[in-house]
């Protein structure tokens, strides 16, 4: 579904990522571990076409990535690191306005229902400066899930999250991979890569410093095994 082969960026002098390979099939959950700096960010806004490699390509389905693609725009999903909401539309517009935009059939009952499993059903009416942290980080999940979406790309989607809500993550990341979508995240957390991840490549100053699958990879405190 995704294919990125000899991928970097630079910004200036300034190596932000050094050229790496990833592949994200179908049904399957690959993650990108490493700190705050470690190039995650980056690796993911060059596979939705937020930003142009310096070297090598990305490809989705086949399909250099330019999220101005009207194929990548319908297919692929992103809740990514930025906070940008419409500050006079409710929680409940944000979402109709996605389903509207994707043509989604249903949209009023499966607006309920996402807006329930994110745990959002009681603030459906308030505005976005009315949200916790943690309620705002549902709203951008709940925006990538009320519409079509053949690739999930999710920056830290366990930020701010409390536990019971990051196990829900948990369980909602590996019913994508159920349904065949291709999901590729970034984190900082184990306990999510082991929860979800089939596949982990571990980031550090924008470089590759282990990948596979994550049992042989990380520790339960996020330390390479």
């Amino acid at each position: 579904m995704l294919r990125l082969r000899g991928v970097s960026r630079a910004y200036g002098q300034l190596k932000a990522l050094h050229p790496l390979d990833l592949d994200v099939a179908e049904g399957t959950c690959t993650a990108l571990f490493g700190h705050n700096g470690s190039g995650k960010s980056t690796l993911l806004r060059i596979a939705v076409g937020r930003d142009l490699p310096s070297t090598g390509q990305a490809l989705f389905d086949g399909r250099p990535v330019d999220e101005d693609d009207p194929e990548v725009r319908a297919r692929v999903a992103v809740a990514g690191d930025t906070v940008a909401f419409y500050p006079d539309l409710t929680v409940r517009d944000h979402l109709e306005l996605i389903t509207v935009a994707h043509d989604v059939a249903g949209a009023d009952a499966w607006i309920g229902q996402v807006l329930a499993d994110r745990g959002l059903a009681g603030h459906a009416h308030h505005l976005p400066s009315a949200l916790s942290s943690g309620q705002t980080q549902a709203l951008m999940l709940a925006a990538a899930l009320v519409r079509p979406r053949d690739l999930l790309v999710l920056d830290e989607p366990e930020q701010r999250l409390d536990p019971g809500a990051r196990a829900r993550l948990a369980q909602l990341l590996n019913g994508e991979k159920d349904d065949g979508v291709a999901v590729l995240l970034a984190t900082h957390q184990a306990e999510l890569v082991h929860a979800v991840a089939d596949h982990v490549v571990v980031l550090e100053d924008g470089k590759v410093i282990a990948a596979g699958e994550p049992a042989a990879i990380l520790d339960p405190h996020g330390g390479l095994a």
